[in-house]
């Protein structure tokens, strides 16, 4: 039974994906209204709104019994096995000043893990899915990765959540990492930076508490294309954490990024509550 309602959400969340990323693409070449969302400065557009309709239309006409968590709507549906994580649009502020660097990310959640996801790069018209234990593909050709040339020249993607903007220990930890590497990425699109290290394109990503509906297509996408997931202490990440602290790359690179990471640490170590 699980298997085949993953094989059906995944025809509808491709379709869903590409419904919601051609109403953003319209409105991003046509003219769209724009606001902020909150005192944060995270903005909203009518690309936002039109893309989690026609996504949650889909959703619930075919899902009825299917719990949805969505960016723009929160919680609707009722709890049960099955939850979707809905962001129609990731990338909105890159939207907003008219950088085409903006995708949708769905993800289907059974039993509080991950089994399937769907994220749709727009601008590049490239589809990427993941499935629990079957692989990862972009537009049907399996993700393999590969660790790149230059171990000692890391480019490596930062991801990082709106509530520590003004956090002085990732601060601290983002200026150590940038002064070790090669180059350290900020899209402000992390589905986006999650395909770039599927396709091995950069070599890790850190990701500093920032959990969302965008998150666990992408950590998705990693795992079935071979990176680890690790958190902060190395410890494996499974499941879902409201405050994630990861790091993601390669096998062979996980204790390059770890010592990396904790030596940032180190200097202005993490307080937890």
């Amino acid at each position: 039974m699980e298997q085949n309602v993953v094989a059906l959400a995944e025809q509808v969340a491709v379709e869903a994906a590409r419904e919601a990323g051609a109403a953003a693409l319209r409105l991003f070449h046509s003219g769209f209204t724009v606001r902020e969302k909150d005192a944060s400065g995270d903005l909203l557009t009518e690309a936002d709104l039109e893309a989690e309709q026609a996504i949650l239309t889909q959703l619930r006409s075919v899902f009825p019994d299917h719990q949805i968590r969505s960016e723009e709507s929160g919680w609707s549906g009722v709890k049960g096995d099955w939850l979707w994580l809905v962001d129609p649009l990731d990338g909105t502020n890159n939207f907003a000043i008219g950088l085409p660097v903006f995708g949708v990310s769905l993800t289907l959640i059974y039993r509080n893990e991950p089994v399937l996801g769907v994220i749709y790069d727009t601008a590049q018209d490239q589809v990427y899915i993941a499935r629990k234990g079957q692989g990862a593909f972009r537009n049907g050709k399996a993700l393999h990765i590969e660790a790149r040339l230059n171990p000692g020249k890391l480019t490596l993607g930062w991801i990082q959540g709106h509530q520590v903007q003004h956090d002085p220990r990732a601060g601290l930890l983002r200026r150590h990492i940038e002064a070790n590497t090669k180059r350290l990425m900020r899209l402000w699109a992390p589905t986006l930076q999650w395909a770039m290290l599927a396709r091995s394109t950069i070599d890790g990503v850190v990701l500093y508490n920032s959990e969302g509906d965008d998150l666990y297509s992408g950590l998705l996408l990693v795992k079935e294309a071979g990176c680890v997931v690790v958190n902060f202490d190395g410890t494996p990440f499974t499941g879902m954490n409201p405050e994630p602290f990861l790091i993601a790359c390669p096998p062979e690179r996980k204790e390059a990024l770890l010592q990396l990471v904790q030596a940032g640490l180190e200097l202005h170590p993490l307080q937890r509550t």
